[in-house]
């Protein structure tokens, strides 16, 4: 966070892409690589036992952080992505069959659409989806009439990525356990700003990703009730999700090992592991306090500049704005913005129905993360009110 881009000091406003890494982040890695490294659970050796011992405490640190009931019902991924589309397959092609509807949002990113899509056009199952409001709210006016005796799986975001939107997931839970739908939440915006008790909310499934909670990229996490996963088939085969292999047959290994075959991203675990600390050192309640003052100064600081227009202003949202300004393409304002060591994000946001449905191409998007600065906010402004005078002149 220290360093120069053009010559300028780097304010970084990109935190809903990726975090930056705290040192006890970074120190887990090399400590794992340099004290500790081996493949784990296979082997019989000091070092192999050490890491397992490490690799599973992540495991049990994760499913307190989140409030599973067991441990087992933690699996881990390469991400959010591909947490998502191991439900999507392995669920869905198990329990979803030609006629059965699957309910996603106009807020989702498209890795809670497009997995969802390819097992529907597979087994002939429907997609409807929950229409957004004007400041980007789920309009719930009709949500009695999406969700019927056919709804089979709502896949619903936590906090959405593109407007931070925070939805009321516990009431969407309370309302498809009521037609007896199956519910999927991605939490991959939510778990670095709010505290998640998935027992409390109680979906069936939960899903993020290490690199948005100041962990490291490559580690997801996916939790599943232990008496669905039980059912769910194998989603990849191969090492380590195996009991017994023969050319007669083969039997799984128990979970959560069932869902992990191959050699884990071992390293990527201990990180996450890290980074769940020191979040939890520093305090979640804490952390929103921080964020949601940043957004709120942000939020009244931007305001003063001629034709801002934002998109997602539900009173309820994350350390999210998105904005454009009048006569302007958001690319042009965040190439501008880079230019002056201002990072932001621009572009569709990997959400391009909720894009269609507001006409425009994209957003500029400011995201903010615990270590932000109010100063940085200062700089942020000075750097688009320079930025928007360019592009007019």
């Amino acid at each position: 966070m220290s360093r120069d881009v053009y010559s300028k000091p780097l304010v970084y406003f990109d935190n809903a892409a990726t975090t930056q890494k705290p040192r006890i982040v970074i120190d887990a890695i090399a400590s794992y690589y340099t004290l500790k490294n081996a493949n784990i659970h296979r082997g019989a050796h000091f070092l192999a036992n050490l890491s397992t011992g490490e690799f599973e405490d992540v495991r049990e640190l994760i499913s307190r952080f989140i409030g599973s009931v067991e441990k087992e019902e933690i699996i881990f991924t390469s991400g959010t992505t591909e947490s998502i589309n191991l439900v999507a397959q392995s669920f869905g092609r198990k329990f979803l069959k030609r006629g059965d509807e699957i309910l996603l949002s106009e807020l989702e990113h498209h890795s809670n659409i497009v997995p969802w899509q390819m097992v529907a056009e597979d087994v002939g199952a429907v997609i409807k989806v929950i229409p957004v409001t004007e400041i980007g709210e789920l309009d719930l006016s009709e949500i009695d009439a999406l969700l019927t005796e056919r709804t089979k799986v709502l896949g619903i975001t936590h906090v959405s990525n593109a407007l931070g939107t925070i939805n009321p997931i516990k009431e969407l839970v309370r309302k498809a356990k009521a037609v007896g739908a199956y519910v999927l939440v991605d939490g991959a915006q939510a778990v670095s700003h709010m505290r998640v008790d998935v027992n409390d909310l109680g979906c069936d499934f939960y899903v993020f990703s290490s690199h948005k909670l100041y962990g490291p990229m490559g580690v997801g996490v996916l939790y599943g009730k232990r008496s669905l996963l039980e059912q769910m088939p194998p989603y990849k085969g191969g090492g380590e999700m195996i009991k017994t292999v023969s050319f007669s047959g083969t039997t799984y290994n128990d979970l959560p090992y069932k869902f992990e075959a191959g050699t884990p991203n071992v390293e990527g675990v201990l990180g996450l592991g890290a980074a769940i600390k020191f979040v939890l050192e520093l305090g979640m309640e804490n952390i929103a306090i921080h964020e949601n003052d940043l957004i709120q100064y942000a939020t009244s600081q931007i305001s003063a500049i001629e034709g801002i227009q934002f998109y997602g202003t539900a009173p309820k949202k994350s350390a999210v704005l998105s904005f454009n300004v009048e006569g302007l393409h958001p690319y042009d304002l965040g190439t501008l913005l880079d230019k002056q060591g201002v990072a932001v994000r621009t572009g569709h946001h990997c959400a391009q129905p909720l894009m269609e449905k507001y006409g425009i191409p994209g957003t500029v998007r400011a995201s903010f993360a615990l270590y932000n600065l109010k100063s940085e906010i200062d700089v942020f402004i000075v750097a688009l009110e320079k930025a928007v005078k360019m592009l007019k002149a």
